[in-house]
């Protein structure tokens, strides 16, 4: 139990707890086969065990230690009390397969939420089946297939998607069984139109669009795009895990998008990464009501019960969705109200343009036109003097920041997607500025030691491809 800048504190007959005398006969040891003594397990004191623990801790990086400009991802500061709210002994101890009338508390929050999210969305109704935005990708996939089905219309085997697309979109296509297309971006980054009427045909079920798109985007094609794909029999997707820069501002069903999903755990206050929890509700237009995935809430004669359409494409999982996440994107909608949510969207565009105008000198902006939440940078006026991005997202963290996304979106040589938040302070951006200049800096004159960061952390720099090949998962 060494620490590299500690001597080993294991000593002989230390003990780190004690346990009480037992009441109950002991259990035989396994088979001394089983048994590893060469584990070499540390003697040492409780004290020093805590320590131990609390000094790695130390290490861990999140969105209350630091800045965490992830691109993509939407890695804010969540308010705490939505997460005391979330644990409110009314909301923890319910069971989902509890008798309807014990639960109405619970029914009506959800019930409120759906109407809530169709408001902010514009469309008709909402399912919050989905368990994650991945998971209401598959939904909203899986309702244009049922739609054009229950119409007789079996020929639609093709999904159009953008070139700039998250890489859940052709691999969700490609499970409900249709076939992924990409239509290229124009230099603008936009849809490119000719290639939309070329490819727009009878075979095509539905074009799969983000907004804003993952390059930052908005697309002001969009009444264009949406008045094509529709005269050709073909239903418009919408992936709305960029909402925090439309809040307020825009609504999808005006846009002409027939169905999107969210990403509370994105937007509405809890916490994102580490795998979890999350929540991917779809909102849809009235020609999508009947295959929302089961159950929805309503209301009927003053009780809140479940209910599923008999089109419904069935359920997501074994119980109603992530209900914790949804206490939370209640709380979020409801303490800011409709005023408050402009200022978050107006806030997430606002930081990421502030990046974008400061950076634009030292970094190359493959489109320099507004951006909504985040901002895409390239890396290749530093590539022509041999740093990679990789070099530059290492050297950050010497600066006492996490890097932001990099190499995506793929359409950008070198991207460098930095989303700012709409939580983040004026200071944080300037001083993260600040870091990103003089790394600009050092590519031009020491670029060593942009090729040997990071130089602070505990680790250095992996070996990522022998990693990636030759897996240690066993300490």
């Amino acid at each position: 139990m060494e620490h590299k800048s500690l001597p080993s504190i294991s000593q002989p007959d230390k003990i780190g707890c004690s346990l009480p005398p037992l009441e109950v006969p002991p259990s035989k040891l396994p088979p001394k086969e089983l048994l590893r003594q060469e584990l070499g397990l540390p003697e040492v004191s409780e004290g020093e065990l805590v320590r131990y623990f609390t000094s790695l801790s130390k290490f861990n990086y999140g969105v209350d230690t630091g800045f965490y400009p992830l691109g993509s991802c939407t890695m804010k500061y969540n308010p705490k009390w939505h997460e005391e709210v979330a644990k409110l002994p009314g909301f923890t101890s319910v069971h989902p397969y509890q008798p309807i009338d014990s639960v109405q508390g619970a029914l009506r929050l959800m019930s409120e939420l759906q109407e809530l999210l169709t408001e902010i969305t514009g469309m008709a109704a909402t399912s919050l089946a989905p368990m994650a935005g991945s998971q209401g990708e598959l939904a909203n996939i899986l309702m244009v297939k049922a739609y054009h089905q229950s119409r007789g219309d079996k020929i639609r085997q093709k999904i159009l998607l953008p070139d700039s697309a998250h890489g859940t979109n052709p691999a969700t296509s490609a499970m409900c069984g249709f076939k992924a297309v990409t239509i290229p971006s124009n230099d603008k980054g936009n849809l490119d139109i000719k290639s939309l009427k070329s490819m727009m045909n009878e075979e095509v079920a539905a074009l799969a669009l983000t907004i804003p798109t993952t390059l930052a985007l908005f697309d002001p094609q969009i009444a264009e795009i949406s008045q094509l794909v529709h005269e050709r029999g073909g239903l418009l997707f919408g992936d709305g895990a960029n909402l925090n820069s439309l809040l307020g501002r825009v609504k999808f069903g005006d846009l002409g998008f027939d169905c999107v999903q969210l990403n509370l755990h994105k937007t509405f206050s809890t916490p994102h990464g580490g795998g979890g929890p999350g929540s991917g509700p779809v909102c849809v237009k009235p020609i999508l009501t009947d295959f929302l995935p089961s159950p929805s809430v309503t209301k009927n004669r003053g009780k809140y019960i479940f209910t599923s359409s008999t089109k419904t494409i069935g359920s997501l999982g074994a119980a109603y969705g992530n209900f914790g996440v949804m206490i939370k994107a209640y709380a979020y909608i409801r303490s800011l109200g409709a005023e408050g949510l402009k200022e978050v969207s107006e806030n997430a565009v606002i930081n990421a343009n502030y990046l974008k105008e400061k950076l634009k000198a030292y970094y190359y902006l493959p489109y320099d036109r507004t951006c909504l939440h985040e901002v895409v940078f390239s890396g290749k006026r530093q590539k022509a003097k041999g740093i990679r991005t990789l070099d530059i997202a290492k050297r950050l963290l010497d600066y006492g920041f996490h890097p932001p996304t990099i190499y995506f979106p793929l359409v950008v040589e070198e991207a460098i997607m930095i989303e700012p938040t709409e939580t983040e302070s004026k200071e944080t951006l300037d001083a993260f500025i600040d870091a990103m200049k003089k790394i600009a800096k050092e590519a031009e004159e020491n670029p060593e030691i942009l090729h040997t960061a990071p130089h602070n952390t505990p680790i250095r720099r992996l070996d990522e491809a022998t990693a990636a090949r030759k897996l240690d998962l066993r300490w």
